[in-house]
């Protein structure tokens, strides 16, 4: 029998409704492996309880660790859709497939609540009035959305407080990439009608934005307005440019979104083409993770619930390469979202089959790139340990390699970073940060004397306090960033604590040098080779960890030395606005409702606290 049938859980199994709903499997620490929905919880969930060689491997592998479930009982199939999506996203379950890091994928917002809107990036929707287009596959999709479309239409990008403050036209007036709103040289309805070009071309209705241009580009021809009539053409004609090689459906209005995937391991690499007006308007390449064992119909239905759950437009029709199992509830929650109906569909014939095979093609293409690049990395990371064993004499290939750096301004706010690689890779699950304690001014020696100490003092505490248990390993090689001064106080904290047979050595940067404890001479890597490329990789890891933590320490005490200002702000709110907000920025893109929420807050507190901040600051810049 597949499980560990407790009592409790043969109860749950014997009292589990005919309703739909949705259930979550979970392990001996209470840690969801699963969220799944039903159409009849009954009959779905006793479906895992019975002869493990019935069942497909991955659930196989689940059902020896589940000892507990929960159920959550919905009036409708849509309402389960909808609700598993939501569990998925919130708690990552491990026997799940997850869209890779979702929460993460940027945004195109248009500012429609300001006067003169701008284009941004952003993290998630949320200002109310905006507009957004998304979610993109990466930032740099976005910045080159946003440079192209600068390039057609003049649209300001500086800042709210630059806008307000500035004296003249900056250089993107006098390049013809802005219309100068600042100094008052074009009305708010000029500048939004052309913001409303942009959000047409956005859209994919790039021919009506054509259309419109070449209306007002005869009319200014007709009153002699050439230098106008000059500009409107050059519109034209870079729309044009842009818009010819989309014609994917000739003299179709076809709007749809094309999906396929490839597998690689346990990730689909998932291709989407967007098709709106008969063009191809926009791609996007995203991942899946959790695949392996699952079978097409399962990856398409991932998919689809979690890339609509947040994408900002739903087409009348999706094509993908299978359909989900629970395609007419999927089709219903799609249609609730676009207020419309939405049809799923695998084509066989014709153009739009012609469309799916070239998605595929490419998602495939992906894969296979993205295989050849594995390869490429995982022969250089093994160039690099097997250089490094060479070079510095150990006795193996280095398994864990831990390296440390200092930050600190003038001696505040002084912190120390340990960044571990294991098998030549960065493992960011065992990446720690120090304050450190014990050393007043700008003391970087003694600073690397207490880290180190207290690392390998927390070895020796590992057994007994769970909390330090993932330094609980020793590292084959530990590096220091750093010269002779730092390295020889690493190594004497080393040595007192009976460690000091670990490797042990100092890389400076000016040089790029090793130094190893009482040699005179340096270890010279050569400049190209992968044990120094693998080197630089985990020293500047270790700077920029260290580096972070410092900056957050830093905005954090400002931000705190702020809000002591803030009237009707005391230790309480202060407080609880510091728990909830990494920094001023944060806090200044918060809505009054937000703030209102937190302990202790009210209204007209989180009102005194936005008019403050806004004020100080200039406003609330994204």
């Amino acid at each position: 029998m597949a499980g560990t049938h407790t009592p409790e859980l043969d109860e749950k199994l014997k009292s589990l409704p005919s309703t739909p709903g949705v259930y979550l499997m979970k392990g001996a620490e209470g840690e969801v492996l699963y969220v799944g929905k039903a159409v009849v919880l009954k009959n779905r969930v006793r479906s895992y309880f019975q002869d493990p060689a019935r069942l497909a491997p991955k659930v196989r592998a689940m059902m020896r660790h589940v000892v507990d479930l929960e159920y959550i009982v919905t009036t409708t199939e849509v309402e389960a859709l909808i609700l598993e999506a939501t569990l998925i996203k919130q708690m990552k379950p491990h026997y799940n497939i997850r869209l890779k890091d979702d929460k993460a994928y940027p945004y195109l917002r248009l500012t429609w609540e300001e006067d003169f809107p701008r284009l941004l990036i952003a993290r998630k929707p949320g200002e109310e009035g905006s507009r957004y287009f998304g979610p993109y596959p990466r930032a740099q999709a976005v910045r080159d959305t946003i440079r192209l479309l600068r390039k057609i239409f003049p649209i300001r990008n500086c800042t709210n407080q630059k806008f307000r403050n500035a004296a003249r036209p900056c250089l993107e007036y006098h390049i013809g990439h802005c219309q100068a709103p600042c100094q008052a040289l074009v009305d708010r309805e000029s500048y939004r009608a052309t913001m409303r070009q942009v959000e047409q071309f956005l859209e994919g209705r790039a021919d009506e934005v054509e259309k419109d241009l070449l209306k007002r580009l005869n009319e200014a021809a007709e009153n002699l307005e050439f230098e106008r009539a000059a500009e409107l053409r050059n519109q034209v004609q870079a729309i044009r440019e842009v818009r010819e090689p989309q014609r994917v459906a000739a003299g179709t209005e076809r709007e749809l979104d094309a999906i396929h995937w490839a597998v690689l391991d346990d990730e689909a690499i998932v291709q989407i083409f967007r098709v709106r007006k008969g063009r191809l308007t926009g791609r996007e390449a995203l991942t899946l993770t959790g695949v392996a064992g699952s079978s097409d119909a399962a990856i398409a239905e991932a998919f689809l619930l979690q890339y609509y759950s947040n994408a900002q437009e739903t087409p009348p029709e999706v094509l993908v390469g299978a359909l989900p199992e629970n395609v007419d509830q999927m089709s219903e929650w799609l249609k609730s979202k676009r207020g419309g109906a939405v049809a799923i569909k695998v084509p066989q014939r014709g153009e739009k089959a012609q469309l799916l095979a070239m998605v595929r093609k490419n998602a495939e293409m992906a894969r296979d790139e993205g295989l050849r690049r594995q390869e490429m990395q995982e022969k250089h990371v093994y160039e690099g340990l097997l250089g490094l064993q060479n070079a510095l004499g150990l006795p193996a290939v280095p398994h864990r390699m831990e390296c440390y750096d200092i930050s600190n301004t003038q001696g505040t706010e002084s912190v120390a970073s340990m960044v571990v690689f294991t098998d030549g890779k960065p493992d960011k699950s065992q990446y720690r940060r120090f304050k450190i304690r014990t050393v007043e001014g700008p003391n970087d020696f003694q600073s690397m004397y207490e880290v180190i100490q207290r690392r390998f003092r927390h070895r020796e505490l590992a057994e007994d306090n769970p909390q330090l248990k993932r330094f609980a390993v020793a590292p084959d090689l530990v590096i220091i960033d750093g010269g002779r001064g730092q390295l020889g106080y690493a190594v004497r904290a080393m040595r007192e604590l009976g460690v000091g047979d670990i490797p042990v050595f100092g890389l400076a940067k000016q040089h790029e040098w090793l130094f190893e404890p009482e040699s005179p001479n340096p270890i010279i890597l050569a400049r190209d080779s992968s044990a120094l490329k693998m080197l630089q990789h985990i020293r500047d890891e270790a700077h920029r960890f260290a580096i972070t933590f410092h900056r957050q320490l830093r905005t954090r005490r400002n931000l705190k030395s702020l809000l002591d200002d803030v009237p009707g702000i005391g230790p309480k709110r202060k407080k609880a606005l510091l728990r909830a907000y990494p920094d001023l920025a944060a806090i200044s893109q918060a809505t009054v409702e937000d703030l209102g929420k937190l302990p202790g807050m009210s209204k007209p507190a989180a009102e005194s606290v936005l008019a403050y901040l806004r004020t100080r600051t200039g406003g609330s810049e994204a």
